[in-house]
């Protein structure tokens, strides 16, 4: 993570986009401050699936370790988001990625980090990092990903 800027700052080439529904609002008028989960997980779904080449449920081979969110402006309805997903790290076991959550119109609503463990959920254990996936990852991202980023 990035001191006070965080991931907004960053380049994100995946980028996918999640409606605010009409559900999401609370009595404050904006989403619940709980659905930016639920619109980063949309988003980490697509990347998944179209970068990490993982298609259907049962090839999710990762748990969640982790989750932050940085929210900066209110989320309105109705919007259309646009959720930017990068993988922002890769060890050995784990990988974190970073998001940028943005409204129809480009404005900066909230970022996020998660940490996800690779898992065998046959075995109920934790596994190393295939070296296909972190191939895949790398070459979408552009090149070598650092090791852990955030303490």
């Amino acid at each position: 993570m990035r001191t006070s800027e965080g991931p907004h700052d960053e380049t994100f080439r995946f980028e996918h986009r999640v409606p605010v529904r009409f559900r999401d609002v609370d009595v404050g008028g904006h989403a619940h401050h709980s659905q930016v989960l639920i619109y980063i997980e949309e988003a980490r779904w697509r990347y998944w699936d179209e970068v990490a080449g993982r298609k259907g449920i049962e090839s999710v081979d990762y748990i969640m370790a982790e989750a932050r969110v940085r929210y900066r402006q209110r989320i309105l309805y109705p919007d259309r988001l646009r959720v930017g997903v990068r993988v922002a790290s890769l060890g050995r076991k784990h990988f974190e990625m970073a998001y940028r959550v943005l409204s129809g119109e480009g404005e900066l609503l909230a970022s996020a980090w998660t940490t996800q463990v690779m898992y065998d959920y046959a075995q109920g254990r934790s596994v190393r990092v295939p070296d296909e996936l972190r191939e895949r990852l790398e070459a979408y991202e552009g090149g070598p990903l650092p090791g852990r980023r955030t303490g």
